[in-house]
């Protein structure tokens, strides 16, 4: 999967991709202002003087968003700088009030760290991070309000954003999509961004250069603000043809932004790409430097979660899962937890199983979330618990599910009401196989003449005779004795 070389004119063509997502802190208030942070106010609704550029405003840096952003690096595994500095990086737009945006750049907050991805043929490769800075978000204009007029909003002006930039690590589509899907994750157990990217609250620029393989890096061209994982895949994988088809027809790259079509599934030039000597950075005048204590580091790292990767080894060497469904279990925050709730002193398989077939199954089918779900997880526990300690079959547990799942009901109410607990009497289920055997003489008569596959028959029927109550081990058991 990894290393997805591109078959070109001249051969074969590696692809190098980086990658900077912008993840919006989890904060109330913005990086430098007291205004609002959440999303989804009406334009300009959350707009204090200072993220509207005022003259003579005065940034005060938001204490949490720090917090938030050594949370991060620490789930990265990455060097927290207790020096930090934060700079202007000048630059005029229209949503932009300032005429500069406060950022960080030779001394960032966070330094080099690495995170593991899982690749589709299940292997996995190590990503390295190049560094983690803070910087306050720019406004937002929109062009399709008005024939003639652009609007701009600046509700998102000043917002917390942490700057996550990977190293030129990744070789293919899969692999970019991989790793936005894990860093995600990451972020959403630390619950330091909430990851919801159709929201603009986390987005990416891709980096993407082709070479041929062994050569030095080719010239790069960055897509801007691409929004779903799904089109960091598309753009990647269009990014590179489009980079092979130039220079095999002998023309060359040219350093530049580009932006992707979601409805063509294009990229097209935006403007060449400036240098950060273009933005001439410098320590922003009304800003001190930030000194962090490494006490004030240690105790964010005392209280981290448990991160996925750690919780995917748990579930494997604990509860007996596959890695595919260890993965699948912790690849949301919220299904990990509620799988943690439900295996509680029951059998990790099973519940894993019940979970991911059964439940999940029933919620796609009725276009429900894990957190709309009729059967908790502690109903889900209680069921398998009762197949567990055969109070019912694993067939009777079907229909028990579908009632739960209908009614909101416990497994244990269902089973006492419909009086569906499994026959484990030996004496009742001896009676019914008698019963079989006398009816179907001839059949026995078949089986004994070493017709084997009418053991499943006699089983069936027995299980049929009995409501599908009688406990299938020991009905197996008893038939062998008496065939």
């Amino acid at each position: 999967m990894s290393n997805a070389l591109i078959k070109g004119e001249t051969g074969e063509w590696e692809i190098v991709i980086g990658l900077e997502v912008h993840a919006q802190c989890l904060s109330q208030s913005k990086l430098f202002s007291g205004a609002s942070a959440v999303f989804g106010a009406a334009p300009n609704e959350h707009v204090s003087t200072v993220d509207a550029g005022f003259p003579g405003m005065l940034p005060v840096i938001n204490g949490h968003c720090v917090s938030q952003a050594v949370k991060t690096g620490l789930g990265l595994n990455a060097k927290i700088n207790l020096h930090s500095v934060f700079e202007r990086k000048n630059y005029f737009y229209p949503d932009l009030p300032q005429g500069y945006q406060i950022s960080q750049y030779q001394h960032p907050i966070v330094g080099e760290g690495e995170i593991e991805i899982d690749l589709p043929d299940g292997s996995t490769k190590v990503i390295g991070i190049e560094r983690l800075h803070l910087e306050q978000d720019a406004g937002k204009s929109l062009h399709d309000q008005h024939p003639q007029k652009s609007f701009v909003d600046l509700n998102r002006s000043g917002n917390p954003l942490m700057e996550i930039v990977s190293k030129p690590d990744m070789r293919s589509a899969d692999e970019a999509a991989a790793y936005v899907t894990k860093l995600r994750t990451i972020l959403r157990y630390l619950g330091t961004c909430d990851g919801n990217m159709d929201e603009g609250s986390m987005r990416c620029d891709v980096n993407v250069s082709v070479r041929k393989p062994g050569d030095e890096l080719g010239t790069r061209c960055e897509i801007k603000n691409v929004n779903s994982v799904r089109f960091v895949h598309q753009a990647i994988e269009h990014e590179a043809r489009r980079q092979v088809e130039v220079i095999e027809g002998g023309g060359e790259i040219k350093q530049e932004t580009r932006l992707f079509d979601t409805k063509s599934g294009t990229t097209r030039s935006m403007r060449s790409k400036e240098d950060a000597h273009d933005y001439r950075y410098f320590p922003d005048p009304d800003l001190l430097p930030l000194v962090l204590e490494q006490s004030f580091v240690d105790a964010i790292n005392d209280n981290l979660p448990e991160l996925p990767d750690a919780k995917k080894k748990r579930f494997i060497g604990d509860l007996g899962l596959t890695p595919y469904d260890a993965g699948v279990l912790v690849a949301e925050k919220e299904r990990a937890y509620f799988y943690e709730f439900a295996v509680k002193g029951r059998d990790g398989k099973l519940v894993a199983n019940w979970l991911l077939t059964e439940l999940w199954g029933a919620l796609n089918k009725a276009e429900k979330t894990l957190s709309e779900s009729p059967v908790s997880a502690e109903q889900l526990g209680g069921l398998v618990g009762l197949i567990s300690d055969n109070t019912i079959s694993g067939r009777i547990a079907k229909d028990v599910f579908a009632e739960m799942f209908a009614t909101g009901k416990d497994a244990a109410v269902i089973v006492d009401e419909k009086g569906l607990k499994q026959v484990t009497d030996t004496g009742a289920i001896e009676k019914v196989i008698d019963e079989v055997l006398a009816a179907n003489p001839d059949k026995v008569a078949e089986y004994k003449g070493g017709k084997d596959k009418l053991f499943g028959f006699f089983v069936g029927q027995v299980m049929k005779q009995s409501g599908g109550k009688a406990n299938p081990g020991i009905v197996n058991e008893l038939l062998k004795k008496k065939l």
